[in-house]
Parts: C-alpha cells; sequence; structure tokens
C-alpha cells in the first residue's frame, strides 16, 4: 500500500520559513484555503499554518547550537485524529495514506486537536474548520504540472533541499533511501500513531572554543566617550552631497 509521505533533513534545514510561506501561499489560494489571519500587522497576530518551524536552543554555553525544527501533520498510519471525529470528517486515504478533512462535515468541535499528540491541527478561526496539511494533495495529482513539479509547496521551495517526498513503502524511492542511509527516525513513536513522515538526524560536529573568545573583546575603532556636535556653521550632509 502506498505511503506519502515528507522526510525532512534536520542537518541542513536553517530555519529560513520558505517551506512555511510557500505552504501558506499555495493553500491559502487552493483547494483547502482560504486560511484566516487575523490582524497580521497588529500587536496579537494570529492565522491558520498547515506547516510551522520550532526553532530551539540546545545546550550548555558556550557548548550551544540552534536546531531548526519544521513540523506538520505527520499522516500517521494509525492517525489518532480520525477515530474520535464524531462526523467522519477526518479520515485517511486508502490509495495514497494521506489523512484529510472533509469541510463540508467538520462541525469545529477540536476532537481531532486534542487527540493529535503532535499539536499538528489547528481551527481556522473565520470558517470555524480544523485545518491541518494535505501534502498539497491538489498539487501533487495536478497532471497540468510538469512532473517535476509534483511536489508539495513546502518541498518546491526548500532551498537547502532539506525537504524529501515520496512513499515510504516504496524500498527503492528516494525517501526511503534518506531513511535508511541516515537513521532516518519517526516523532515520539512510543504513541504507536506510526507517523508516516520522518526525520533524519542532525550530524554531529564538534566544535572547537579558546577561552580568550569567551572574553568581550571592545571593537578598537570604537572611540570611547561622547562625542562633540557639529558646528552649526560647518556645512550638513545635504550640502556637500549630490542627491
Amino acid at each position: 500500500m502506498t505511503q506519502l509521505a515528507l522526510v525532512i533533513d534536520l542537518n541542513v534545514c536553517v530555519g529560513c520559513h520558505a517551506c512555511v510561506t510557500s505552504c501558506k501561499e499555495w493553500n491559502t489560494s487552493g483547494a483547502a484555503g482560504p486560511l484566516a489571519d487575523l490582524s497580521p500587522y497588529g500587536a496579537n497576530p494570529s492565522g491558520t499554518f498547515f506547516n510551522r518551524v520550532q526553532t530551539y536552543e540546545v545546550g550548555e554555553f558556550p557548548h550551544t547550537e540552534t536546531v531548526h525544527f519544521p513540523k506538520s501533520c505527520l499522516h500517521c498510519e494509525e492517525p489518532p485524529c480520525v477515530p474520535v471525529c464524531p462526523t467522519g470528517a477526518s479520515y485517511k486515504r486508502k490509495e495514497d495514506g494521506i489523512v484529510l478533512v472533509d469541510y463540508g462535515k467538520c462541525i469545529g468541535c477540536k476532537y481531532c486537536s486534542w487527540a493529535c499528540p503532535y499539536g499538528a491541527r489547528e481551527i481556522d478561526e473565520e470558517r470555524k474548520v480544523m485545518t491541518k496539511c494535505t501534502l498539497c494533495v491538489d498539487r501533487i495529482y495536478d497532471t497540468s504540472l510538469p512532473e517535476a513539479e509534483r511536489k508539495p509547496a513546502c518541498v518546491m521551495a526548500c532551498p537547502t533541499n532539506a525537504r524529501l517526498f515520496g512513499d515510504v513503502h516504496d524500498p527503492d524511492s528516494v525517501v526511503s533511501q534518506a531513511i535508511r542511509e541516515n537513521g532516518g527516525y519517526q516523532l515520539m513513536p512510543e504513541w504507536g500513531t506510526q507517523p508516516a513522515n520522518h526525520y533524519l538526524p542532525r550530524r554531529k560536529t564538534r566544535l572547537r572554543i579558546h577561552e580568550d573568545e569567551l572574553l568581550r573583546a571592545d571593537n578598537p575603532l570604537k572611540i570611547e566617550g561622547r562625542q562633540p556636535r557639529p558646528a552649526l556653521s560647518e556645512p550638513s550632509l545635504d550640502d556637500v552631497t549630490s542627491w
């Protein structure tokens, strides 16, 4: 049975959020949208996103690292969000394993979001329906696109090729090979949900820091003290510059 999924390489993800913005753009104008953006330029902006990048600092000073961790629906092979849905709005497709939401049946009760251990579901506050990653199902089967572009928007946008897409049940697929060769792992497998999406672990690189590098040194070009103000009789920037 086919199981389409993403494989994310944490070793090369730079946290640029290209996957986030491309996902938002494609799905807002596609079959899944419109996705709400509430007060995007206000003091408390909020909105609906299928994909988010969480950034963490790990380790202890001075041996610290920044880890960028993209996360979206993992399209579990045993999705806990499906059986709890009282209307059958949440379902898993047999032909490709993608977990979707039928907005016509969804009543916004949030049971699926409570059941999801990964926090991958969000409610669209304007439409009052639960939303999630669709693996760009309206894109990957679009025959009007060149075959090389029939991939999720986030995969196409990633500048470092940190995101791979394919059938994890096919041992010869690019995703299966990446998992097998790089020690790919599932997120929180102890929940028994069998996430289809996998992550490739970060490779440890030893960081050498000398003691003198931990001491803050002043910029030798910086002139200490308060600088005198120019006299009013001196020419201004407008007087000496040709705009």
